[in-house]
């Protein structure tokens, strides 16, 4: 039986004191143990950025990609063997910025992976530069005058774009993260979890109090309701509470290799169909 002690490395975090991607590492171990996924039974996909130090920081396999290119990373592995869970990890500079259109294409084609997005409103590993969803105004190392453009709400556009699965946690909420990633586990398509986390360092504006006064679960509100709509409003940055939990799933999602329609009589996965091919006459055209 899986232990958390299983995914210890021996390595020390290290993250700033506060900050909150120790809660986040802790909450998918704690998921991974509860459902039974052990260290060699899971693959873990890093960007680049203080989130993707978590790779150094967890006993499984890992890789790590370029930086706002974990989705695709995650999805060619989700291709190659789309029975194996896998668990993509990045930041919200990445993603929204240089990683927006993979974000766009995973959604669409609904690859069966779970996408952890870690959301402080800053470049935190390059010295707090503003990304799209640090709020406009607000003043950071990049624009010592406040940000100009008008930001983004993550969630809304997730939900645009057709996701089947959309959830939020708050680093500050071990449990209640935990609770999430199980069911993004069990998701039969893309899950996307966004964390809301403070950075001890940069983020000054959004830290760990200023989300404790304002989340909530949507499991207490009796008022909840699984639609998308519904929860395209609820995210609204006009509301003055911040709901978390899962807020939106479409159960009966199909996922990509489910609508290869040609393959459903294989009974081998892509990477089982890889061969070995004699390149040595070709070689020698070119030596």
């Amino acid at each position: 039986m899986e232990t958390l002690q299983d995914f210890d490395n021996g390595n020390l975090p290290t993250w700033c004191p506060g900050c909150g991607n120790f809660s986040i590492l802790a909450g998918l171990k704690s998921a991974l143990v509860e459902l039974g996924i052990g260290p060699l039974d899971i693959n873990l996909c890093f960007d680049i950025g203080c989130n993707g130090n978590g790779a150094d920081k967890i006993n499984a396999y890992g890789i790590k990609g370029l930086h706002g290119r974990t989705l695709p990373l995650a999805g060619g592995i989700s291709l190659g063997n789309h029975e194996l869970p896998i668990v993509a990890i990045s930041g919200d500079g990445a993603t929204f910025d240089e990683g927006i259109n993979h974000l766009v294409h995973t959604v669409r084609s609904n690859y069966k992976f779970v996408f952890i997005l870690h959301n402080n409103c800053t470049f935190g590993l390059t010295t707090g530069q503003a990304t799209p969803t640090t709020p406009e105004g607000q003043k950071m190392n990049s624009c010592p005058y406040g940000v100009v453009e008008k930001r983004l709400n993550p969630i809304q556009l997730i939900l645009t774009l057709g996701a089947t699965f959309v959830a939020r946690g708050f680093s500050g909420n071990v449990n209640q993260l935990t609770e999430i990633l199980k069911k993004a586990l069990n998701h039969n398509g893309f899950a996307y979890v966004e964390v809301l986390q403070h950075c001890a360092t940069y983020n000054k504006f959004q830290d760990h109090q200023f989300l404790a006064s304002k989340v909530y679960d949507v499991a207490t509100d009796s008022n909840f309701k699984n639609d998308r709509s519904y929860a395209y409003n609820l995210v609204d940055y006009s509301n003055e509470k911040i709901a978390t939990g899962v807020l939106f799933q479409d159960e009966a999602s199909t996922s990509y290799p489910q609508k290869l329609l040609y393959r459903h009589d294989f009974t081998t996965k892509l990477k089982d169909e890889v061969k070995v091919y004699d390149i040595s006459e070709c070689l020698r055209e070119f030596s």
